[in-house]
């Protein structure tokens, strides 16, 4: 359909051409002397159609004689775009170093903080807020209620813990003892390791007993959220009584109770080691 109405078009125009080829033959024929005014203006007017017919049928071709020009901008325009691309390379290249910084800046502002201890002992916990411990391997070096004869040593991986535990918990330490001069013995390593002096623990917190049962009846009546011990019997006869609990044992042993937990030392159950 296009191609059509374009070769109407191309012979309209040239039968329109012939037309004036044939008016303009009459008018050049005719002798200058007797041109008037009205002859003057109708040459003027078949020179101005002359010049628009001629300019119509140059513009068919004229596409195609422009295209190869066309071209030359067009790759011109390439090189151009080339170059400022080989120039702008410089940029980008700073422009993602920058963006890489950036980037850095924001994981560091943005990545996990590091939970301090007293927070790990909250969670840990479980926001309990009362806790019964025994003396004897958990918070002394001793193991054995016949070594507090001799000495009683603060065992210095534990300390931290336990001046968290005393800050933000009820915190009650127990042991059986076999006389007095033991007693007196575990209260001076814990004063002398600080224990007293962080303000969350004092020497009325620390009880004694003469046997294992003694220590079992002091946490049923105090009902502490969680009890810290070493003997598995102490820890199977509390279990239903007490709503956690933490065995502590060099080595791992079965779990008797959902509520029971364990861990080779107290400072490990806390991440600390």
């Amino acid at each position: 359909m296009a191609d059509s109405s374009k070769e109407e078009l191309l012979q309209l125009i040239k039968r329109f051409g012939a037309y004036i080829t044939v008016k303009m033959s009459n008018l050049f024929s005719i002798s200058f002397h007797n041109l008037d005014s009205r002859s003057v203006g109708a040459v003027a007017g078949l020179a101005v159609a002359i010049v628009f017919t001629w300019r119509l049928l140059r513009s068919p071709g004229r596409p195609q004689r422009r295209q190869p020009k066309r071209q030359s901008p067009t790759t011109s325009s390439s090189v151009v775009s080339t170059q400022s691309n080989s120039t702008l390379i410089p940029s980008g290249v700073c422009s993602s170093s920058e963006d890489l910084r950036a980037q850095n800046v924001i994981d560091e502002f943005f990545q996990p903080v590091k939970p301090t201890l007293g927070q790990i002992v909250r969670q840990k916990l479980s926001e309990g807020r009362k806790v019964t411990c025994r003396l004897l391997g958990v918070i002394l070096e001793e193991s054995a209620p016949d070594e507090l004869q001799k000495q009683a040593t603060v065992r210095s991986s534990v300390l931290e813990v336990l001046l968290e535990i005393a800050k933000f918990c009820d915190l009650y330490l127990m042991e059986r003892v076999l006389d007095d001069e033991s007693e007196q013995k575990v209260l001076a390593a814990l004063e002398n390791a600080g224990v007293f002096t962080s303000g969350g623990l004092v020497k009325d917190k620390v009880l004694f007993c003469s046997t294992e049962n003694g220590r079992s009846s002091f946490v049923r009546q105090l009902e502490p959220d969680w009890h810290i011990d070493t003997n598995p019997e102490i820890v199977s006869q509390l279990a239903r009584f007490i709503k956690y609990q933490l065995h502590v044992s060099p080595i791992r042993p079965e779990r008797t109770a959902a509520n029971v937990f364990s861990s080779p030392s107290l400072e490990q159950f806390f991440g600390c080691v």
